[in-house]
């Protein structure tokens, strides 16, 4: 049996390793905890209950809830508002504090307590969640990242109250130096209220960031159930009452008119009508339905009017069942550890340990308490991670802002560790390489220009592209009268006094063929298919430059397939794929040792794009595919793919950078702390720098260019901007 339990309490991918650990204890059960969309996915057999894994998330201190039995709604509380506001509250209040402590020539008579009026706030409410976090891990004998944080800031602040009313900080007029020497020294004149208010700030900023990335894991979801009709005409006794999807039932015969949103699965009793249902298939051309036929919710009838009898609703219809395949995917997504988390493990508990041996060997190698408490406080103070906290953030809104100029929209850094190893591109065809639009592909003369004028007045995609390429060759149409459309035939009218007709006759390979009648004969015929974008050969050029193995993915036949392939250049091509087994071509390819990414732009792909190990999606497509991406190429221009691909990959390297720097800081500055050598001020300033390091090396993100046009040799392989720290 299988479950998804939500978790909550978790912050960092620390916690959710603990949680999945706890979890595996049980007999029986395979657990795998997604940090990013705070989701267990369990199997279990045996004697387990679901009940037994709450109360096994609990016992390791976090929180779980079951499943409801109803679809998911769709979430409107914005989870980020309340760190956004103590992210802002902190930073205003930390600022004159870091500068009072900076700038000796600014410290006016009584500036300490000021900063101690000011720095108080940020310590006790703006670093609360650190705080609570690091005692709940306390009491189940866990360290995390949020430990480290907790008792540097803590030790800082303390200290400073300290020294401001038992030393002598607190006197009036004492300037703070902002020296850099290296000796040893009693502390009691010293305060270290910057170190806690900034290092709060910074990494509350740092999380804040990261909570905007998670809070998008779920609005593929969202986005989905936003698809579908929002009420229906219902037939009752002979009349139409329009009532809510949600109080449909099975059995309720519901119409559906030209225009609308079919509201749920169901089977035409009458009528005939052309269903686009490209949003759920991918399916560049409209079906035919009448009696007898099924269709499925949120397509759109384009036709006639239609009677349907519901016989799927709620969480059994097909866009249902989509959004289980999005979330299940997600869910069972690899996850991506931090290097910061995967550390903290051991860095936490042997700073902590440091820390402890540090004042007691100076208590007993006969130091003063001062002296001794003041080199334990520099350990804390030196290992805190403020660099940490903005290597990955700083790098990731540089990059992703760059991107978004180029446009190339980035999720967040769960997608770029993906772009590393991904060797295999599988591209959908409508949307992505095609235009998805239908257009005129063989037909001239008088065929075309009467086929135009009569298709002119029809709404079918198919006489649209007649009717739009009719008049761009012959510029206004004859006027057209006794129109008629028939559902599954074709239109007729009279066109400067002949009955013209127009009628499908067949689907050829890629080529969708009408016959044009008139006076009783067939005078011609006309072809039309989805164009490839003129960009799409080019695009796939780049992608193999980059070493990746393009794929084309449709729910077409073999023979479309192959045309549109060969035009643009891939060699495998794989057919006929129903929409819900996209993800599954895609787990198949995955199971054969491939690291998959998946382009698409319709609700059919959104499983496939959550399932790859790196989605992306066309601006021009729809928000479900987008939301359920890790990439969003904005213009709908599948060369951007190559450069979005580039831009993540330089974009990790850059935080990779950032990592080694900040923690070869800490490494290298510790030995002095415990040492009693390291000057709280050059602790500081060495911090500073380390920060400013890290943003500074982010800063050359914003030196990424995209390719030049043809471009597809060296160019996509050099990086325009090269980290200092090149990515493993």
């Amino acid at each position: 049996m299988t479950v998804e339990l939500a978790i909550t309490g978790m912050t960092c991918a620390s916690c959710a390793m603990r949680v999945e650990r706890k979890l595996n204890k049980l007999d029986g059960v395979t657990a795998t905890v997604n940090y990013a969309t705070e989701k267990a996915k369990v199997d279990f057999t045996g004697d387990v209950e679901p009940s037994d894994l709450v109360a096994q998330v609990e016992a390791a201190g976090y929180g779980a809830t079951l499943p409801a039995d109803e679809p998911p709604e769709a979430e409107e509380d914005d989870g980020t508002r309340a760190l956004r506001q103590r992210l802002v509250t902190s930073a205003v209040l930390a600022l004159p504090v870091v500068l009072l402590a900076m700038v000796p020539a600014w410290q006016f008579t009584y500036w300490q307590w000021i900063s101690l009026t000011l720095a108080a706030p940020v310590l006790v409410w703006g670093a609360w969640p650190f705080h609570r976090a690091a005692f709940a891990n306390l009491r189940h004998g866990a360290a995390t990242m949020d430990t480290l944080i907790s008792l540097g800031t803590v030790a800082a602040f303390g200290w400073s109250v300290y020294a401001l009313l038992f030393g002598s900080a607190g006197t009036p007029g004492l300037r703070h130096p902002f020296e850099f020497t290296i000796e040893r020294m009693s502390g009691d004149s010293a305060i270290y209220l910057e170190v806690a208010a900034g290092v709060t700030t910074f990494i509350l900023a740092g999380r804040y960031f990261e909570a905007r990335a998670k809070r998008r894991a779920g609005a593929a979801l969202r986005a989905l159930l936003d698809l579908g009709a929002k009420d229906v005409a219902v037939l009752r006794d002979g009349r139409e009452v329009r009532i809510p999807v949600g109080e449909l039932v099975v059995g309720d015969r519901f119409v559906v008119r030209p225009g609308e949103k079919v509201a749920t699965d169901g089977v035409v009793e009458d009528g005939g009508s052309a269903i686009d249902a490209s949003l759920l298939t991918g399916e560049s051309v409209p079906v035919e339905v009448g009696p007898g036929d099924a269709v499925a919710g949120a397509t759109v009838n384009v036709g006639g009017r239609l009677v349907v009898r519901a016989t799927r609703v709620g969480a059994d219809t097909q866009l249902a069942r989509t959004a289980r395949l999005v979330e299940e995917a997600q869910t069972g997504k690899a996850q991506v550890q931090r290097l910061a988390d995967r550390v903290s493990a051991v860095f936490v508990p042997i700073v902590v340990a440091l820390a402890v041996a540090t004042l007691a060997f100076w208590l007993g190698a006969g130091g003063t308490p001062s002296a001794a408490f003041t080199a334990a406080v520099a350990v804390l103070i030196i290992a805190c991670p403020c660099a940490l906290g903005l290597a990955t953030p700083t790098a990731l809104l540089v990059g992703t802002g760059r991107g978004a100029q180029l446009g190339i929209l980035i999720k967040g850094p769960e997608v770029l560790e993906s772009t590393r190893r991904v060797d295999t591109v599988v591209l959908d065809k409508t949307g992505t390489v095609t235009t998805g639009r239908m257009a005129l592909a063989e037909g001239d003369g008088e065929v075309l220009r009467l086929a135009g004028a009569v298709e002119a007045a029809s709404e079918h995609p198919v006489g649209r592209a007649i009717a739009d390429a009719a008049r761009e060759r012959f510029g206004a149409l004859p006027a057209v009268s006794e129109f008629r459309s028939t559902p599954g035939v074709g239109v007729t009218g009279v066109v400067e006094g002949r009955t013209v007709s127009v009628g499908r006759a067949a689907v050829d390979a890629a080529l969708t063929t009408v016959a044009v009648t008139w006076d009783g004969e067939v005078r011609g015929t006309l072809a039309v298919a989805d164009t490839v974008k003129p960009t799409s050969a080019e695009a796939v050029r780049r992608l193999r430059a980059l070493g990746l193995t393009p794929i084309l993915l449709t729910g077409d036949n073999a023979a479309t397939a192959r045309a549109v392939a060969d035009e643009v250049g891939i060699e495998q091509v794989i057919a006929g794929v129903l929409p819900r087994e996209k993800a599954d071509v895609v787990k198949r390819l995955q199971a054969e040792g491939r690291v998959v990414a998946m382009a698409g732009d319709g609700v059919n792909d959104a499983a496939a794009l959550a399932q790859a190990d790196l989605g992306l999606a066309m601006g021009t497509g729809t928000d479900v595919a987008i939301e359920a991406a890790d990439l969003t190429l904005v213009r709908g221009d599948l060369r951007a793919a190559a450069d979005a691909i580039r831009l993540s990959r330089r974009t990790l390297a850059t935080i990779k950078g950032n990592l080694f720097w900040a923690f070869a800081y800490n490494v290298a500055a510790l030995p002095l702390a415990a040492a009693g050598l390291l000057n709280p001020m050059l602790a500081g300033a060495a911090m500073a720098v380390s920060s400013v390091f890290v943003v500074t090396n982010s800063l050359r993100l914003r030196g990424f260019r995209m390719s030049t046009a043809g471009s597809a040799r060296m160019g996509d392989w050099r990086p325009f901007v090269r980290p200092l720290y090149p990515a493993g």
